[in-house]
């Protein structure tokens, strides 16, 4: 962090910006939230004064830019914005957590406490992953410290255009893993799609720039054509008497860009790349009336497309979303997506968690499921975290599948519908209706018919388990269960069978022990590290199901009273360990297209191209230190790329091709079209040995009903190249896509 004092001049544009966010907050400002507004804006112009950000303006614009964030954008009150202001204060300055605690409230020092982040982690596995896991066990507790988070990672990503790239990327990463998802959770739907859009942005620029081109040069023709698709609906809406609202909004470019990779078609060829929302502004005993009445005007003047409606009014979503969502043909014969909503949703849709606690002092009614739907989803976070699992990687990866995109509405025997993400298995359901019916789950029926344990489920599933106070989870139920809360427990009930049958193998290890008048307590973590185990119950259970044994144990020798190993004629093995931070092994390795690591060749550097991805020279890469192998480069895009720089991004460095290479690189391409059945192989063959002069080195193709899929395998020496082949086959009469395969 660079630093120079706050002159005159920056001082007055630090003090417009407050009194900017002053003016904001002033109105819902009670109690004492003035004097403590104030006292936070000192402490934080103190703290930060001589630091700055990469871009050269003063550090303290930045907490500043949260707090109105905050309050501005996702809807949060006082306390948020205090905490906001004061949240790098502890990790970046001199000021502790008491001086929190002196000067403000217990709520204020919980939540920003909770914002920083922890020290001298770089002795466990993943960092990053200690860190997610303090943030997130804040939910259960003040689930603003992750809104202030949110508002964090918003305005660094807004400014992040100052950082050197392969920070981009792994700021990326980070936000693709966790944030995104968990703002998707959270009903924070306009700051998912902003994380979105960026995270596009940085990963794939030249994609970005494009759509957002052609969007731009639409504009004026959607508009035209929104206004000719609601004209004839105004005469009839307006003789409900309700106030409405009608915006016409294009989808987010990641949204897009994600159609057309999935569809496999151009963006020209995306039909709804709009939707018009209708906003009602009516009574809440109104609501769900008015919506389906607005509905029936719609589908009145333009046929929907029924596989296209969503009821999101009757069964909101999980994480609270409300609307009523239909495709109907418009004008033209064009798909248009119509949204239809109250001003009490769209403010939930926007803001979610912080919106939806605005309106749960009106909405009494708990059967309803809108008013719980927050707290049920935290009371199985709570359950997560009572496991209390030392694994970070292991929680997060369990925290991640409660995140869920799609998810499933099922139901108990009484009738009361269960949501669960989509994959959820009998066995899910089990854990996710409790604890104890999950570990004793012996059957389940679903729609009165027996199924397996790991049975996937349907929308509208009713089931039934029968239990036996006997049953005790085994291992293998692991695989049947996808839920965050079931893996969790499963796991939890698994140490703990572990651990007592592990008493076993203890009481042996104490005897034998105590026989060589050896000490149990000073030997037992040496026997541990020996044997390559995680922890001491683990020895235990080796020694209880024999895969170690008493005998194992004469590799040592007792001097005074301790464990000696026994030399040996041998050298002792030397195991691989992970280098520090920066540092990488050194040794002669074959060339592959010549690459820099942190500015510096790898000529000399274990290194080797990641058969995930396999990158090509030009392709977006980054270097990743393996624990016992060198480096793996990886594709910036690669489909593992997320999880490691997300999970392990101080093993991730810098990477980039040299200039100039003859290496060659294998790629895959994916290509499909119409089956004329007349030489179609020999049309694509022809055009890349032919034509461009490549070497194949695979080829297979099938063709089904008048289609055809083909899969051809080549060498090319760079991406330019990579990309003049996939334009030249597109171009061949009834080809219809190529894509590059990512295994």
């Amino acid at each position: 962090m660079a630093r120079k004092p706050i002159d005159e001049e920056e001082l007055v544009i630090v003090k417009k910006a407050f009194d900017n966010l002053h003016d904001l907050v002033r109105p819902r400002l009670k109690g004492d939230d003035e004097e403590y507004l104030l006292r936070a804006y000192d402490i934080a112009l103190k703290g930060h004064w001589t630091q700055r950000r990469k871009s050269g303006e003063p550090y303290i614009l930045h907490p500043i830019e949260v707090a109105r964030i905050c309050f501005e954008e996702i809807g949060l009150g006082p306390t948020a914005v205090i905490s906001a202001i004061l949240h790098d204060v502890v990790e970046d300055t001199s000021f502790e957590l008491e001086d929190i605690e002196e000067n403000f409230t217990s709520k204020i020092t919980l939540i920003v406490n909770g914002l920083t982040k922890l020290d001298g982690l770089y002795n466990v596995e993943s960092p990053q992953a200690e860190n997610f896991k303090k943030v997130i066990s804040t939910l259960t507790q003040d689930v603003r410290v992750v809104l202030i988070k949110m508002a964090d990672r918003i305005h660094n990503l807004r400014t992040i255009d100052v950082m050197p790239r392969h920070k981009q990327l792994k700021i990326a990463a980070e936000t693709s893993y966790i944030y995104a998802p968990l703002a998707h959770r959270l009903g924070l739907y306009s700051v998912k799609t902003e994380f979105q859009d960026i995270i596009m942005k940085i990963n794939e620029p030249d994609r970005y720039k494009e759509i957002a081109e052609k969007l731009a040069g639409s504009e004026d023709e959607r508009q035209k054509y929104i206004s000719e698709f609601i004209h004839p609906l105004h005469t009839q809406l307006e003789e409900f008497g309700f106030k409405y609202r009608v915006l016409g909004r294009p989808k987010a470019i990641y949204s897009i860009y994600n159609k057309i990779k999935k569809k496999g078609v151009s963006f020209e060829e995306i039909y709804d790349l709009f939707a018009v929302r209708i906003i009602l502004d009516v009574p809440m005993d109104k609501e769900k009336t008015s919506c389906w009445n607005v509905y029936s005007v719609i589908t009145d003047f333009y046929r929907p497309i029924p596989e296209r409606l969503k009821d999101w009014v009757t069964t909101p979503k999980g994480n609270g979303y409300e609307s009523l969502h239909t495709t109907v043909v418009g004008p033209g014969g064009r798909y248009v997506e119509v949204q239809i909503r109250t001003e009490r949703m769209d403010d939930i849709a926007e803001r979610g968690f912080a919106a939806h606690w605005k309106y749960k002092k009106v909405n009494t009614k708990k059967t309803d499921g809108k008013e719980n739907v927050y707290e049920r989803w935290l009371d199985s976070i709570r359950e997560m975290l009572d496991n209390n699992t030392s694994d970070a990687l292991e929680f997060l990866n369990d925290f991640k599948t409660n995140l869920f995109n799609e998810e499933i509405y099922v139901y108990t025997p009484q009738g009361d519908m269960r949501i669960l993400p989509k994959g959820a298995t009998a066995l899910d359901f089990a854990f996710d209706i409790h604890s104890d019916v999950g570990y004793k789950a012996t059957a389940i029926k679903v729609n009165n018919k027996l199924v397996p344990m790991g049975f996937k489920l349907k929308n509208g599933d009713q089931l039934h388990v029968t239990t036996n106070k006997n049953q005790r989870p085994k291992e293998e139920w692991l695989k049947m269960v996808v839920t965050g809360k079931a893996r969790a427990k499963i796991r939890s009930a698994m140490k703990e069978e572990k651990r007592r049958i592990g008493e076993i193998g203890k009481e042996s290890l104490q005897r034998k022990l105590k026989n060589l008048k050896v000490d149990f307590d000073e030997s037992i973590d040496m026997l541990v590290k020996h044997f390559g185990f995680i922890s001491r119950p683990d020895l235990y259970y080796a020694f209880s199901q024999e895969t170690l044994k008493i005998s194992d144990l004469k590799v040592f020798n007792v001097e005074k009273g301790k464990l000696v190993l026994a030399p040996t004629e041998t050298e002792e093995e030397v195991k691989p360990t992970l280098p520090k931070e920066g540092k990488y092994p050194k040794r002669a390795v074959a060339k592959e297209g010549g690459i820099l690591i942190n500015g510096e060749s790898a000529d000399d550097m274990t290194y080797e191209l990641a058969k995930c991805c396999k990158p090509v020279q030009g392709d977006d890469i980054f270097a990743y230190l393996t624990s016992n192998t060198g480096m793996k480069i990886h594709r910036t895009v690669c489909k593992n790329a997320t999880h490691l720089m997300a999970n392990f991004g101080y093993r991730v460095m810098k990477a980039e091709w040299q200039n100039n290479t003859s290496f060659n690189f294998a790629v895959d391409l994916l290509i499909t079209g119409i089956d004329s059945g007349v030489g179609v192989i020999q049309l694509i063959t022809n055009e890349i040995s032919t034509e461009l002069g490549l070497n194949i080195r695979s080829f297979s193709i099938e063709g089904k009903e008048g289609y055809f899929e083909g899969k051809i395998g080549m060498f090319v020496i760079n991406k330019n190249q990579l990309n003049k082949a996939v334009h030249a086959i597109e171009k061949l009469d009834g080809v219809q896509s190529v894509k590059r395969i990512e295994k």
